[in-house]
């Protein structure tokens, strides 16, 4: 466990302070300033709420946020980030926090001036990252309570995706650019199929969850086997979502920059199909 030295204290909750190399760290923790004196230690096991920063660039930015944050809501975000690390039971990474924090700051302010920004996605994250989704409800139920405010609905589905990005280490914009290829992808299929697909149904939700394990499979190169002999009922019997399945994937690989295996198409062909039943 590491042992820090504290340098300065920059308010109730966060720390400039050195570590075990005499590396400058911030250290973040609802309460870790309180009562706190220059050169005290702190270890990191007497902590129970403890974030630490240690790249340079991340602390400088975090550091700039804090003139624009009051005492509480600090606190309240503190233990949003906290709640977000024990139920998806991973570290948090230092972009990570310190994205999360500039996002939820940012919303509380803009909730406080009357403004409120649309969330586009808001279905397709739901039924994306549904573990991530449920996190995120916590949070935002969490911060409109402690803070009494009313931050909207689509607040879930950003943080749902700041949580995603927790979990998967992957870019944020690599997650906003599948979120709108799947997107796509839907509103192909209800324009070439002439249908309207409830976002609230099963049929919904299988669909999203179908064509992101499809993108997982493509953007990681796993190679699925082609069941031929399907390939070859399917394209006679079921032509239209055949060569639909066929246009989605070339969307795929217009987007993804990547080949997609000829055996996607036959099971996103059964799926449309499952779908286009549905509908009839």
């Amino acid at each position: 466990m590491d042992t820090f030295i504290v340098k300065k204290v920059l308010n109730n909750n966060v720390l400039i302070a050195k570590d075990r190399a005499e590396e400058e760290v911030v250290l973040i923790g609802k309460g870790i300033g309180f009562h706190t004196k220059k050169n005290a230690f702190i270890h990191e096991e007497d902590v129970e709420k403890l974030f630490v920063l240690r790249n340079q660039s991340e602390q400088e930015h975090y550091k700039r946020l804090l003139p624009d944050m009051d005492e509480k809501i600090l606190q309240a975000i503190i233990d949003s980030l906290d709640i977000i690390r024990r139920k998806s039971n991973v570290s948090l990474h230092e972009q990570v926090h310190v994205a999360l924090t500039d996002h939820l700051l940012f919303a509380i302010n803009r909730l406080l001036k009357g403004m409120e920004m649309k969330n586009p996605f808001l279905t397709e994250t739901k039924a994306l990252y549904p573990f991530e989704y449920e996190i995120a409800a916590e949070v935002v139920d969490f911060i409109n309570q402690t803070l009494d405010i009313d931050l909207p609905a689509g607040e879930v589905g950003f943080i749902a995706l700041h949580v995603h990005r927790a979990i998967t280490r992957m870019g944020v914009s690599d997650i906003n650019k599948y979120a709108r290829l799947v997107t796509t992808l839907v509103g192909t299929i209800e324009a070439e199929l002439s249908i309207k697909i409830d976002p609230d149904s099963i049929h919904y939700i299988r669909l999203i969850r179908h064509i992101r394990y499809t993108i997982d499979r493509v953007v990681k190169d796993e190679h699925v086997d082609e069941p031929a002999k399907i390939a070859i009922l399917l394209k006679q019997e079921y032509p239209i979502c055949y060569n639909l399945a066929w246009k989605l994937i070339k969307i795929m690989q217009q987007t993804l920059k990547r080949p997609v295996y000829d055996a996607e198409a036959v099971y996103l062909t059964m799926h449309l199909v499952r779908l286009t039943s549905k509908y009839e």
